[in-house]
């Protein structure tokens, strides 16, 4: 079994992940990123219409890049200033 302090700190990690204001501002940050990476990466292929499985799927993960970074980002900002 973990020690506590590992326990706690992951599970005080975890609330901040899964916290409305980090979970809201990733979001934002992820459709106004990866909008702009849609565009740059693949808007050629949505202007033709050519939009496959395979690149849908590249789209989400363009957009769940910024939400990843935004959350990380967001929850080290936040324990960083509450220690």
């Amino acid at each position: 079994m973990w020690p506590c302090s590992v326990t706690d700190a992951s599970v005080g990690w975890l609330g901040l992940v899964f916290s409305r204001a980090v979970v809201r501002r990733a979001l934002v940050f992820a459709v106004v990123v990866g909008a702009v990476l849609i565009a740059i990466n693949h808007g050629d292929a949505l202007l033709r219409g050519d939009v496959s499985g395979g690149r849908g799927l590249r789209m989400g993960l363009t957009l769940l890049v910024p939400y990843v970074v935004s959350t990380l980002s967001s929850v080290l900002a936040l324990r960083e200033n509450s220690s």
